[in-house]
């Protein structure tokens, strides 16, 4: 089920994107056929993201230091670049003009996302913030807890 929730906010992320966006292209009719392309990109931006992201992390670290991790919006749109191609691949009506196009919208996917997400929220995490053991925890144990 969260996973579910997780491809539905990046879905609705990518609609964003792709109503904000120019070179953000989603050409197909009826809303129905956009809201099934949008889930599956939603999907296929996930996997690429869970397979990459790790790798291109370790290899680039570096980076990530050097830059004080702004090259993470980089590698962001070109995730979101690839994301495309394989979309194209898979003759989807999804489409991203370029670079600049993909940066600026795996940035409004990062936000929107987020936005999203404090809405939704993780409901599966116990008692967290209110007293509960995950709590104690945090402060060192039951044992260090009043």
């Amino acid at each position: 089920m969260k996973a579910l929730i997780r491809v539905l906010i990046t879905a609705v992320a990518l609609a964003v994107a792709t109503a904000v966006v120019s070179g953000i292209q989603l050409r197909t009719g009826s809303t129905l056929s956009r809201a099934a392309t949008l889930v599956v990109v939603a999907l296929i931006f996930g996997v690429v993201n869970a397979v990459l992201k790790p790798i291109i992390k370790i290899i680039g670290c570096l980076f990530y230091v050097l830059t004080l991790g702004l090259i993470g919006l980089v590698v962001n749109g070109l995730l979101l670049w690839l994301t495309s191609w394989v979309a194209g691949q898979l003759s989807l009506p999804f489409h991203i003009t370029g670079f600049w196009a993909a940066f600026w919208g795996a940035i409004i996917v990062g936000v929107v996302g987020w936005l999203l997400n404090l809405f939704v929220g993780d409901r599966g995490r116990g008692d967290r913030g209110r007293g509960g053991e995950a709590e104690d925890e945090r402060a060192g144990g039951p044992w260090l807890s009043s």
